[in-house]
Parts: structure tokens; sequence; C-alpha cells
């Protein structure tokens, strides 16, 4: 008698679901503005409505899908407004955060750092982009959490969240250039961290910061042109 699989819990759909999804926006098979419509992606996947669901609130989450009136959710857009005010929020945040962790790491958290490093380095030389973000941001996290102010690394992960998008646009066009600065100012970072200069790493952090911007605003830049030029 062949045994019968458990069912399949719907968080683990909910996750399947997302990971869909989340693929299908990051490599532009889903362009901005594209309804998210539950019941057809839904029948799309094959599951039910409630994992679908479940999966749209986290991409509202996570900065790549929005509420638009009389639409639903749908896949959010980019706008340099929305870019330079987030992006600036963070030069102050992140460059006092560097400042203030650098100051109060220990021997272990600089450890932790240079391990995320490396694995944020293998992971974009294989192209794996979210994983390479996600090993940044754990990088970052343990220099920041290290200021010993919780609230100063709450309020700068809820930014990572808002422009998640802008950070998966920027690292994929970085991604494809070999020697980016996106992926080579952490280990100066962690050098930084280990002599507990907080000034060197507070300007290590302003300085990556504003290329990501530089580097993305190209980027909307251009695609403002291409679409201009479609009309």
């Amino acid at each position: 008698m062949t045994a019968v699989p458990p069912p399949v819990q719907p968080s683990l759909l909910a996750d399947q679901v997302y990971a869909a999804l989340h693929q299908s926006i990051t490599n532009g098979a889903l362009p901005a503005g594209t309804r998210l419509r539950v019941r057809d992606v839904a029948a799309e996947m094959g599951t039910s409505v409630m994992p679908v669901r479940e999966a749209i609130r986290r991409l509202e989450e996570s900065g790549l899908a929005e509420r638009e009136p009389h639409k639903g959710a749908v896949v959010k857009g980019f706008t340099l407004q929305e870019l330079i005010h987030v992006y600036d929020v963070r030069l102050l945040l992140e460059s006092e955060a560097a400042r203030c962790g650098v100051e109060g790491l220990d021997a272990q958290g600089v450890e932790r750092m240079a391990q995320e490093c490396a694995a944020m380095r293998t992971a974009a030389a294989e192209g794996r982009v979210l994983d390479a973000l996600d090993h940044d941001e754990a990088l970052l996290t343990t220099l920041y959490a290290a200021s010993g102010n919780p609230v100063l690394l709450d309020t700068i992960r809820t930014l990572w969240h808002q422009c998640r998008a802008y950070k998966v646009l920027g690292a994929t066009a970085a991604g494809q250039e070999p020697d980016s600065s996106l992926w080579s100012y952490q280990p100066r970072l962690i050098e930084a961290a280990r002599r507990h200069n907080g000034r060197t790493a507070a300007h290590l952090t302003r300085q990556s910061l504003l290329s990501a911007r530089s580097r993305i605003q190209d980027l909307l830049d251009q695609e403002s042109a291409a679409q201009g030029h479609l009309r």
C-alpha cells in the first residue's frame, strides 16, 4: 500500500506562492502595474485563495506590491522621488548606526560579519542576487545591532523593506559588474569594525549608499527614457 503524503500546510503553500511571485516580479516577468488578482493567481498555481492572499500580503510588506484604488494589489512601480527620500533617510541613520556599531562590536561580531561577507560575495558571483542581498543585510544587522539601540535597528530594517524593490533593481544590475562597488565595500567596512574606527565606518557606509542610489537612479532614468521613446 502506497503511503499517502501528508497535506501541504497552508503556510508552506504561501511560501511557495510568494517565492514564485517574487521571482516573477524581480526578473521582469510581472512588470510594474500588473494586477495581482487573487483568484487568477490561485488558478494559475493550483492552490486555494488563502495562501495567495498571504503571499500578496508579504509582497506588500516587502515593498514589491502595493494597493491601488479600484484595482487591489499591483506590482509596485519605481519613482525617483521615493528613491531619493528613502535613501536620504538611510544615509542619516545607517551612517550613525555604523559609527556607533563599530565602537561596541566584539571579536565574535567581526567574525560573523566576515562570514556573511564571504557568503554574500559567493552568492553575487553565482548570480544569486536575492541571497547576496540577504547576506549583506545580515552583515549590516550584526554591525548596527552592536550600537545598542534597538529602535535605530528596527527603523533601518523597516526602510530596507520599504526600498527592497529598489535594492533588488540595483543589485541585479550590479550583479553583471564583476567589480561593482555594491559587493566590494563590505571588506573595508569589516576592517574598520576590526579597528573600531567609527569615522571610517560611517564614511564607507555613506559612500556605499550614495553609490547604490546613483546606480538605481541611472536605471530609472534609462527606463523612463525608453518608455518615452516607445510613446
